[in-house]
């Protein structure tokens, strides 16, 4: 990502412009999420807010706005484009785009990339840019042949005449270029794709990552750069008392040293220098309101707050009134949790008279660009910041711990009748610091999964409890409130239908008859699963169903438990109904990383804290899951002609429950406190 003054201030108008390239082609571009133009200019090419290029060498690049984090959107944004121009995917490409809010997510009014929006926000805008320019390309070519438009089709990046004649794209785009667009155009019927919801398309970004030729934040290297880390303080909200920078300016290579509002910034020649210069750093903390801070102090909190309730989130029927035959009630806990990037934090700035210009790997370019149009405009050299992995573990910028207490009633029969939840935890809106919380007083975050739970149960209520341990910034991770309340409710239901006597998979399946993309992802994942069928001799199975982020994942999952009690994951088949696809491979390997994901932290994932200090540093105490204990992963995908849902995230809630669900089925234990192992 680069920004500078200059491209902040390309007005608008600018932005929309669609020219033909300065070598001949064509250039469509299009406001999100629908108006087309197109238009002939001379001279470089214009900068839009998403367009397509088409060359006259026939190449054709599709310019992303998105950021590809892994989840494929570089490929998945040019398939849609690709599908209704009917092009040749062999000569499709794609770029990065820069930074504006003519860039900016329908979803989400800013152009950022996240809540697995990318293809819900633009499966209609970028296929609509393909269809136009498709159409313009045909009127080119009946042009040309002084020939009826409807007489001509289109395939692989060609357009043919009933007679057999045949111009390339590359041919006509420098004509097509001159015409005036339609002002609405037909996009295909499912039924007629040959590009979307097919397996086998190779990804645009594989070769460069497997190569190495990617280039990523940390790559970046300027003439003059310094490098630069930061000595934070141990403990949350702390500060530097006093700082003795002598020993630290005397390492050759470091170039200066700066007390910032977070810490002591260290810049110097090269990574190791700057390492070496804050490790000499002499300094006297104060740590303040937080030098106590501990878990089983967090943990006391939330649990408080979770029993004495809060703003009411849901509330159908009389929960208070409600006399079930049989009552349970348990208390469920998930801790905070690193993010973990792969790639070690960093960011490259450079300062300069008249703008700033940023490298990062980042999500949100356009929230960034807003806060870098308030920082002064002085003149220096470019500065590399680089977090250690030590730096990133210990950086307070979590998903939030949370507590949820649970009461839930059955009848005679064993019918559900009560469910009411609790829950306490930090507010992401309140500390994101674009948001706050509504009037009604609950954080959306920090209750979903179990406001929105989809059982049919006639007195349910939800409650929120907001609380916040120490300073500590609490921010979106991968399926976000539902990553723990999944667990707590999907675990929950697990009990009643233990103490309903009845099976897990059917006792859920009963509760769902008026939601039948839960039922139809549940029962596929089951079917598919062997749900009843005999498992080898200590092997159990657990089972779970989440909706998140548009769309319903079930998983099941095979367990077995050691006697040293160490469960094994040896399966899992996850079903997905995520409305129609795109790419169905890259919809596999998103569940699979996410099941990765989901099932490192149910069996690891932790961030503690004992006298105000946090206790984990790096991947021998912070623990990803290893090549060996890694399930086999199945995944299907639910046939659907519904608008399509997200995909990089639903697959991570269903995985804790579902294991956690199968670790009581061989042991009769529950699991209701994260991790299931420390």
């Amino acid at each position: 990502m680069i920004m500078g003054a200059k491209q902040m201030n390309i007005s608008r108008r600018e932005f929309l412009k669609t020219s033909a390239m300065a070598g001949g082609g064509l250039i469509i571009g299009f406001t999100l999420p629908g108006a087309t133009r197109l238009a002939q200019a001379a001279g470089k090419e214009a900068r839009m807010s998403a367009y397509l290029r088409i060359a006259p060498n026939n190449g054709i690049t599709v310019v992303c706005g998105l950021s590809e984090m892994g989840q494929g959107v570089h490929t998945a944004i040019p398939m849609l484009v690709a599908e209704e121009l009917d092009a040749d995917w062999s000569r499709v490409r794609v770029e990065q785009a820069g930074v504006d809010q003519a860039f900016a997510n329908p979803i989400f009014g800013m152009q950022a990339t996240g809540g697995s929006t990318s293809v819900r926000g633009h499966w209609e805008p970028m296929r609509k840019a393909g269809a136009t320019a498709r159409a313009m390309l045909i009127a080119a070519a009946a042009e040309t042949w002084k020939a009826d438009a409807a007489d001509c089709r289109t395939e692989r990046g060609v357009v043919i005449h009933k007679s057999g004649r045949k111009l390339s794209y590359g041919q006509l785009a420098e004509k097509a270029a001159q015409l005036k667009p339609p002002a609405d155009v037909k996009l295909k019927d499912p039924s007629q794709f040959t590009l979307l919801g097919k397996s086998g398309t190779r990804r645009l970004d594989s070769a460069a990552k497997s190569t190495g030729k990617a280039k990523f934040g940390l790559d970046v290297y300027l003439p003059g750069m310094l490098t630069a880390v930061i000595a934070y303080p141990p403990v949350p909200g702390g500060k530097a008392a006093s700082v003795n920078d002598a020993k630290a300016k005397a390492v050759p290579g470091v170039r200066q040293v700066v007390q910032i509002p977070s810490g002591v910034a260290v810049l110097a020649d090269g990574y190791w220098a700057a390492k070496l210069g804050r490790d000499a750093l002499e300094i006297q903390w104060d740590h303040g309101a937080n030098a106590s801070l501990s878990s089983e102090g967090i943990s006391k909190m939330l649990s408080a707050g979770a029993a004495a309730g809060g703003a009411v989130g849901r509330n159908e029927g009389d929960a208070k009134a409600a006399t079930p035959a049989k009552t349970i009630q348990a208390e469920y806990e998930a801790p905070y949790l690193s993010h973990s990037c792969m790639e070690p934090l960093n960011c490259t700035a450079w300062v300069k008279k008249d703008g700033v210009e940023i490298w990062a790997g980042t999500q949100s370019q356009g929230p960034a660009q807003g806060i870098l149009s308030q920082v002064s405009k002085i003149a220096g050299k470019p500065v590399k910041l680089v977090y250690s992995r030590e730096d990133d573990t210990r950086g307070y910028f979590y998903r939030p711990a949370s507590v949820t207490r649970m009461t839930g009633g059955l009848d005679a029969d064993g019918r559900a009748t009560l469910f009411t939840a609790s829950v306490a935890s930090p507010s992401i809106m309140e500390g994101s610091h674009f948001m706050k919380l509504p009037p009604d007083g609950v954080d959306e975050f920090g209750v979903e999964g179990i406001r929105d739970c989809p059982y049919d149960i006639p007195n349910l209520r939800v409650e929120y409890s907001r609380q916040e341990p120490g300073a500590l910034q609490v921010w979106f991770w991968r399926s976000v409130g539902h990553s723990q309340n999944s667990f707590f409710l999907e675990s929950f239901i697990d009990e009643l239908a233990h103490a309903a006597g009845k099976d897990p998979f059917e006792f859920r399946r009963s509760l769902l008859g008026k939601q039948p993309r839960y039922k139809g992802a549940l029962e596929l994942a089951a079917e598919k699963a062997g749900w009843g069928k005999p498992l080898p001799a200590g092997v159990h199975r657990g089972i779970a169903v989440v909706f998140s982020f548009g769309s319903w994942c079930a998983e099941v999952a095979e367990v077995s438990v050691g006697q040293d009690g160490t469960p094994k994951v040896h399966r899992v088949v996850a079903a997905v109904d995520c409305g129609m696809t795109v790419n169905p491979d890259i919809v596999k390997r998103q569940i699979e990383s996410a099941v990765v994901y989901g099932l490192t932290a149910a069996l690891y994932g932790k961030i503690t804290f004992k006298d105000g200090r946090v206790e984990q540093s790096n991947f021998h105490d912070y623990r990803m899951l290893r090549m060996n204990e890694m399930p086999a992963v199945e995944v299907h995908i639910v046939p659907s002609t519904e608008a399509p849902g997200g995909i990089g995230e639903p697959g991570t809630p269903p995985i804790a429950p579902a294991v956690a669900n199968a670790i009581f089925a061989a042991t009769g234990k529950r699991i209701r406190k994260l991790p299931i192992l420390g």
